[in-house]
């Protein structure tokens, strides 16, 4: 949907005013569950990196796409039974509101995932 970018602020400027704000509060709730993330354009969306790409979300025309790995669409699984979801995939409608606490749940557990993983590598190496 956005061509290259190189910042949110950047992807943000190729958004109507309903898409930014909703990608605004997302990014938010990622930035206050995983302050030590960094932010980053990757696959030509916003991405959040902590020792590997935590997250990812973008625009589309009719949704919001968060991507948190396969392992974080399993850990909530149970929960989309209101999304389509795919592996490593789950639309947010744009019109319904953001699943902050769905959203904040998901981040929790891939920040002590990756933590957990690059902990194990650590101790292994």
């Amino acid at each position: 949907m956005i061509d290259k970018t190189n910042s949110f602020d950047e992807y943000l400027a190729h958004c109507d005013e309903n898409v930014k704000n909703r990608l605004i509060l997302i990014r938010n709730i990622i930035k206050e569950e995983a302050p030590e993330a960094v932010e980053k354009i990757s696959y030509g969306m916003p991405t959040f990196y902590l020792t590997e790409n935590l997250v990812h979300f973008a625009a589309s025309k009719h949704h919001i796409g968060f991507y948190p790995t396969p392992s974080g669409v399993e850990f909530v699984q149970s929960e989309l039974d209101s999304y389509h979801w795919s592996k490593g995939a789950i639309r947010f409608s744009l019109y319904k509101p953001i699943p902050e606490e769905l959203i904040r749940k998901i981040v929790r557990f891939r920040v002590l995932e990756v933590l957990n993983k690059h902990d194990n590598q650590n101790k292994g190496s």
